[in-house]
């Protein structure tokens, strides 16, 4: 049977994501990034000018959105169920707010997430969210893919694709949000090698979930060989090496008539050859 051109593949296992993440929280979370994002999130909010009196925390890791709790009356958190479902338990306009940290990259239909959340939220109510994308991990899905070539010719998934900028843009946009806003906080974290990062990645629980992932474990040579490559393409002069993380910024509002709206086409007062004619002219 042909696939359905309207389903969207299925790339990460996200019921093996809820197990890691569990396995992680247990074990003592690596949280760095996740705090960066909770006290950013918290400046964010306090520059929006309104009140938001219920708000909901969609699938962030760990013990959540601190920046929701503690200002925030009534925030119901969501947190990611043993199967890894993306079919939101939210009513029609329930919610002020939706925010999400550091959890919508591990989405497989985020237009459709988007859009549910979209029909989530009241009239004005705001979507903020922070995600992983653009350049992160750069370096590790490089030294991974010239170590498989060289030790295995062949090269197998390591790092989850990610979304850029202009993609989360348009996908706001899609989902029927007024005044999207995406903006990218880039994070360079440095360490003493290549498997001090990837034991970071396993206690954020953020290790590889891919679907087509390598099931077999990795040959202790194609190892060292990342380990050495790494370092030989990205270590700074005092031997560490560096990591990206691309922090994703996506805000959206729900339509409502009291926001700015766009003009209409042949609106304008004024016409832009005849402005340009007068400045000529002077």
């Amino acid at each position: 049977m042909a696939p359905n051109p309207q389903t969207p593949p299925v790339l990460f296992d996200r019921a093996l994501l809820h197990a890691r993440q569990r396995r992680a929280h247990a074990q003592g979370q690596v949280s760095f990034l996740l705090d960066r994002v909770n006290e950013d999130m918290a400046d964010r909010l306090a520059a929006v000018m309104r009140e938001f009196h219920v708000a909901a925390d969609l699938w962030t890791p760990g013990d959540g959105l601190a920046a929701l709790q503690t200002r925030l009356p009534s925030v119901q958190r969501v947190e990611l169920d043993a199967t890894g479902a993306e079919k939101l338990p939210f009513a029609a306009e329930a919610f002020d707010l939706v925010a999400s940290a550091l959890a919508l990259q591990f989405v497989n239909d985020l237009p459709g997430v988007l859009a549910q959340i979209r029909r989530a939220l009241k009239p004005d109510g705001l979507l903020l969210a922070a995600m992983i994308g653009g350049d992160s991990l750069t370096e590790l899905r490089q030294a991974f893919a010239a170590a498989e070539a060289e030790c295995e010719g062949g090269v197998s998934p390591r790092v989850a694709p990610f979304a850029d900028l202009r993609d989360i843009g348009a996908l706001l946009q899609r989902a029927g949000f007024a005044l999207p806003v995406t903006d990218v906080d880039r994070v360079v974290v440095r360490y003493a090698s290549a498997f001090a990062l990837m034991q970071d990645l396993r206690r954020m629980g953020a290790a590889n979930v891919l679907v087509e992932r390598r099931r077999t474990p990795t040959r202790r040579a194609t190892l060292l060989r990342m380990a050495e490559i790494y370092a030989e393409r990205f270590a700074d002069p005092d031997g560490r090496i560096r990591a990206t993380f691309d922090v994703i910024w996506l805000s959206g509002w729900a339509p409502h008539a009291s926001q700015q709206q766009p003009l209409k086409p042949g609106s304008a007062k004024a016409s832009l050859a005849e402005a340009v004619r007068k400045a000529r002219d002077t």
